[in-house]
């Protein structure tokens, strides 16, 4: 019995009840206890974050301490109490597995979510707008003046107000 639970008693401990309900029933109970951790499963999603990173369901938190019960006679529980435990251990771990996945992609996203808006708030504060008079390659008239390697030049004064070719 107790090597079937092993695995699941490593990962959080469990309460066992063995109760009679008549004459030739008894009812076996393995219910899982409830950690500290497992409350703080959507800690990292924080409120800013909330409609970006979906949180884990209340649901699958509270299916890490769905109870096991068997109910049958002495002879019905000894013949399938092993493999039941064996069972429910399996399923217990590999949902412990899923949430525990769950919780680093959820962090892994709000990290990268932060790191994203992070740099958006830095290229704002980098880039500053430009305005016609403060661009180098542009004059009070909103002209572009030539640069070195242009062909064309704009028209001056000194050949007549002609462009040059």
């Amino acid at each position: 019995m107790f090597t079937e639970l092993m695995p699941l008693i490593v990962q959080r401990p469990l309460t066992i009840t063995v109760a009679v309900l008549s004459d030739r029933q008894i009812r076996v109970n393995v219910v899982p206890q409830t950690l500290e951790k497992d409350g703080k499963v959507n800690d990292k999603v924080a409120y800013s974050n909330k409609d970006k990173v979906a949180k884990v369901p209340d649901e699958a938190i509270k299916a890490l301490t769905t109870p096991l019960s068997l109910t049958g006679t002495a002879e019905e529980i000894d013949a399938e109490l092993a493999q039941a435990l064996r069972e429910f251990a399996e399923s217990h771990l590999q949902l412990q597995r899923t949430v525990d996945q769950a919780k680093e992609e959820m962090a892994e996203a709000v990290k990268a979510i932060e790191e994203r808006d992070k740099n958006k708030a830095k290229a704002k504060t980098t880039a500053r707008p430009t305005t016609p008079g403060e661009d180098a390659n542009i004059d009070q008239a909103g002209l572009t003046n030539p640069g070195l390697f242009d062909t064309a030049a704009r028209p001056t004064a000194k050949d007549g107000g002609k462009p040059s070719s």
